[in-house]
């Protein structure tokens, strides 16, 4: 029998990204079981700990609180989804706030990119418009969450 692969924290820190502060404070919380100590009181990790970490780090880079992650800890990776409807349901509300920020950062880089072309129009410090610039059009984003005036100079 092939015995299974062990980690250090430093190994499993550099394959997942996680600090090893992290990591420890993760089993402090127990987010993550408490890892098994060699003799010499150093840490254990198992390739079960590595498949926890890798799921609250994809989590976690959703914005979902560490303590909304706990259910999803003890849902085996093949089970059916429609054994768990409330995790279902929690996941699609959680999508939707993704979903939300995520239109909202794009109108942050819809008002970055106009200031950024409207920054190339302008001529040498004298504020007039070169006769060969081509203005680009404002998307209907950019005109329902910031007020365009007909010179753009408004902004």
């Amino acid at each position: 029998m092939k015995a299974e692969p062990a980690y250090t924290i430093k190994q499993i820190a550099d394959r997942t990204g996680i600090s090893e502060d992290t990591i420890r404070y993760y089993e402090k919380i127990a987010l993550l079981p408490r890892a098994v100590r060699r003799d010499n009181g150093h840490r254990v990790y198992r390739e079960e700990d590595l498949s926890t970490l890798r799921l609250l780090s994809c989590l976690k880079k959703t914005g979902m609180p560490l303590e909304e992650m706990r259910p999803f800890l003890t849902v085996s990776a093949d089970a059916d989804p429609a054994d768990y409807p409330e995790l279902v349901e929690q996941l699609r509300s959680h999508r939707e706030n993704i979903v939300g920020q995520i239109a909202s950062l794009q109108q942050v880089v819809d008002f970055i990119d106009m200031k950024l072309d409207e920054g190339r129009y302008r001529g040498h410090c004298s504020g007039e418009e070169r006769e060969d610039a081509q203005k680009k059009p404002v998307s209907p984003t950019e005109m329902s969450y910031f007020p365009v005036t007909g010179s753009r100079s408004g902004l």
